[in-house]
């Protein structure tokens, strides 16, 4: 039994050990992503999926009109400068800080009495009008990440993912923590809790260098294991033209040494680093999806705010003067102006739990909501809901399906002629009623870099290796981990009746 540990330890060590290593650097990186977002990547360099072609790859989020014929579209391509037939742009990212990680937005919001904003991964900026520039904002929150931005009256709301910020100048915000749910039960998702152990943002800055000393082991055990196995080979060569292989002797006597006791001493931290992975991806995450479990006393998820990383979109409805928040734990609404519990919305249509993509209201009562299931006209009063995109009925899906419908929608516009446009992740912008391409993509649009993050994050994820594995490869998240979880055990294995 101990030659098949042994022998199998080896050989998938070997087969694994790039992946292996990449998969500590780019979870590194994704570990830092303030510290790498100035530096981007040419998509020349990439394989042909991740270049932009017809507005896909999630490269527009919406558009905002900022005058009879001026049109601001933005997302993941920054913001740029159009007419209402998309007929030219113009960059419009002066102010922003280098790297496209830092212009990616989320939401412009254009307002007659307190100017123009944009909400970024990195923060809020304000459009100074006489410099022409992006400024931006402070926000009295830590995490800047703004996820959408609306208005009641004269009151800007600018949302982040935990909490809600307003302000009556656009220049000094106030945070407001919202009200718990009227369902509140103290549980935070089986997802995010995997995911927070996995990244060691459970315990802060302390648990994330933690997790990257992790990483750099992995790397280390990696190296080790592939020098041990291939100085014999170097040994032979030598030994055939009479030369020394003491230094060859030093260097496997050294590797395997190290090998042997930084891996058993750290085993229960890799093992847990990797069992936590393997669930963070289809398929194995469609078993953890909609489970919650209690807090983890004294971490970061033991935040006495309800909405802690939760908040997705924010609406507010004149008509009916409620306020409509959605969430990761689905749709709630306020009619007191946030002054007691959240109450559920039902009857929501199909959210993918990627989160909510377009949020835009069609009349009183009525909103369009996409997702990576679709786009769908929702009346919250009657409970109408239809397929925005195909004009039928919805086609409900059972629960612990795949997490994505028939359309990948990251984005919509009305602002363009008259004629509805939705952005899809994989077919690009294409209008409504006709399913025609939107208008080309200009070059120097399609031609902007990807961040070293993103890409970090389609290594981590195995998104990269379509190219090798086709459709298969959303398989190589849960196998290749529980082959890494082989490796560590059979390791320890050997190690342990050896010692």
């Amino acid at each position: 039994m101990i030659n098949f540990f042994k022998k199998y330890h080896k050989w998938l060590s070997i087969i694994l050990t790039v992946f292996i290593i990449l998969f500590a650097l780019s979870g590194i990186v994704l570990n830092h992503r303030q510290l790498f977002s100035s530096i981007d990547v040419n998509r020349d360099y990439l394989p042909s999926d991740y270049e932009y072609k017809d507005w896909n790859n999630a490269g527009v989020a919406g558009t905002q009109k900022i005058g009879i014929d001026s049109i601001l579209i933005y997302g993941n391509i920054g913001i740029w400068l159009t007419d209402t037939n998309a007929s030219k742009f113009k960059d419009f990212n002066a102010g922003f800080p280098d790297g496209i990680d830092n212009r990616k937005v989320s939401k412009v919001h254009y307002s007659e009495s307190l100017g123009l904003f944009a909400g970024t991964y990195f923060g809020l900026y304000k459009f100074n009008e006489i410099n022409k520039i992006w400024e931006k904002q402070d926000l009295p929150i830590h995490k800047e990440r703004i996820v959408d931005i609306t208005q009641k009256g004269d009151t800007l709301l600018v949302l982040g993912r935990s909490y809600l910020l307003y302000s009556n100048d656009g220049i000094n915000f106030t945070k407001v923590t919202l009200p718990e749910p009227e369902d509140y039960d103290n549980k935070v998702g089986l997802f995010k809790t995997l995911w927070v152990i996995h990244s060691g943002e459970i315990y802060g800055i302390p648990g994330i260098l933690l997790v990257d000393t992790i990483g750099v082991i992995f790397i280390f055990l990696s190296i080790t294991g592939l020098i041990y196995w291939l100085i014999p080979f170097s040994s032979k060569r030598n030994k055939k033209k009479s030369k020394s292989n003491q230094t060859n002797v030093r260097i496997r006597r050294f590797s395997l040494k190290w090998h042997n006791k930084i891996g058993w001493i750290t085993m229960a931290l890799l093992i847990l680093t990797t069992s936590t992975g393997i669930f963070l991806r289809p398929p194995l995450l469609i078993s953890i999806v909609y489970s919650k479990v209690g807090k983890i006393p004294y971490t970061e998820l033991d935040s006495p705010n309800p909405w802690f990383d939760k908040l997705r979109r924010i609406m507010y409805l004149e008509e009916s003067d409620i306020y409509l928040v959605a969430t990761l734990d689905g749709m709630y609404y306020s009619d007191d102006n946030f002054k007691s519990t959240l109450k559920r919305v039902y009857g929501q249509p199909p959210i993918s739990v990627m989160g909510v993509t377009a949020f835009e209201k069609v009349n009183e009562n009525t909103i369009l909501i996409g997702s990576f299931e679709g786009l769908f006209l929702w009346n919250l009063v009657t409970g109408y809901k239809q397929d925005y995109i195909t004009k039928g009925p919805i086609r409900e899906k059972t629960r612990g399906g795949p997490p994505l419908g028939d359309f990948l929608v990251t984005g919509y516009s009305n602002d363009f002629s008259g004629n509805e446009v939705f952005f899809d992740f994989n077919l690009g912008g294409r209008n409504i009623t006709n399913g025609q391409v939107f208008n080309r993509m200009p070059d120097e649009i399609s031609s902007q870099p990807m961040s070293l993050w993103n890409i970090a994050l389609e290594l981590h994820t195995a998104r990269m290796y379509k190219f090798m594995f086709s459709d298969f490869y959303i398989l190589f998240i849960p196998l290749s981990g529980i082959l890494i979880l082989f490796i560590l055990i059979s390791g320890t294995i050997v190690w342990w009746r050896k010692h």
